[in-house]
């Protein structure tokens, strides 16, 4: 397997002069190497794997697409009117998540109505299914093992862990984790262990997650190191970056992240990275 980065920020995209490096979309994550393409979010960057999509495959290909969604607030979901294949009859679009499908399809439904956007949903031309997942329950999709977890964050979020060929990973955005609740600390610790890769929201500084920002729905790269490391996690990929912050602001916490694990990890290996747009990383 190998994991595509479409779109790396969080709430707003952040494009302009100071965001080339790492990239202004919002969320959006494929799966590589699965035989139907395996999206996380819609974010943005969605807009760009479309685009890749139809110079690759044409209009004439008809194709089974399946979304993973964390939730259905603005960012997450923005750049599905974009998703060219949505509008082809013959492609077959299967929409997961864990919320309620009430609140799933209201989201999807609200951003294409009027006056939000010209094209009723009405007129997509793909066969459009919403698909609810039960958290903490095992699915077999696609030749993926795959299970949802619930996070804290406004309305929730899920986050979900993917397993094929002996290689796990788990996509963990906008959950807002304090390490002052045993229970949620040891089922998150659960949720990631021994993963090969971990996407986890570290939007915040720890200062900002705790004083400034505390209850706005997301972590930081301390809590997401200090996780990590107590679930035997090999490799953490720092994402939703914050989007006030510059390439030269998301590089230095980088670097400080770093140093932090090395400090913490008292001889553990613990790779540390930041996701950025158009990043691959193999499994």
């Amino acid at each position: 397997m190998k994991i595509r980065f479409w779109g790396v920020r969080g709430s707003i995209p952040a494009p302009g002069p100071e965001t080339i490096r790492y990239g202004g979309n919002t969320s959006c994550m494929e799966i590589v190497g699965a035989d139907e393409p395996m999206i996380c979010d819609m974010g943005s960057g969605l807009r760009c794997l479309s685009e890749q999509i139809m110079r690759s495959r044409g209009p004439d290909r008809p194709q089974t697409y399946n979304f993973f969604m964390s939730h259905a607030h603005w960012d997450h979901i923005m750049g599905f009117p974009f998703f060219m294949p949505a509008y082809i009859p013959g492609n077959i679009i299967r929409i997961h998540g864990s919320h309620p499908l009430s609140v799933l399809q209201e989201g999807f439904h609200r951003q294409h109505s009027s006056p939000c956007f010209p094209v009723p949903w009405e007129r997509l031309g793909a066969d459009i299914r919403f698909i609810h997942l039960d958290p903490g329950r095992w699915y077999e999709i696609n030749g993926l093992r795959i299970k949802s977890q619930l996070q804290p964050h406004p309305g929730y979020s899920c986050g979900y862990r993917f397993e094929k060929d002996g290689k796990t990973f788990v996509y963990s955005t906008d959950g807002e984790y304090k390490l002052d609740s045993d229970a949620e600390t040891s089922a998150m610790v659960e949720f990631y262990h021994g993963a090969d890769l971990v996407i986890f929201d570290a939007m915040y500084s720890l200062k900002e997650a705790i004083h400034d920002k505390s209850d706005w729905g997301h972590s930081s790269n301390v809590i997401g190191v200090d996780i990590c490391l107590r679930a035997a996690v090999r490799h953490l990929c720092m994402f939703h970056h914050e989007p006030a912050h510059n390439d030269d602001a998301i590089h230095a916490i980088l670097k400080e992240t770093r140093r932090y694990a090395e400090i913490a990890g008292e001889g553990r290996k613990l790779t540390v990275s930041s996701a950025y747009d158009g990043l691959t990383l193999d499994l």
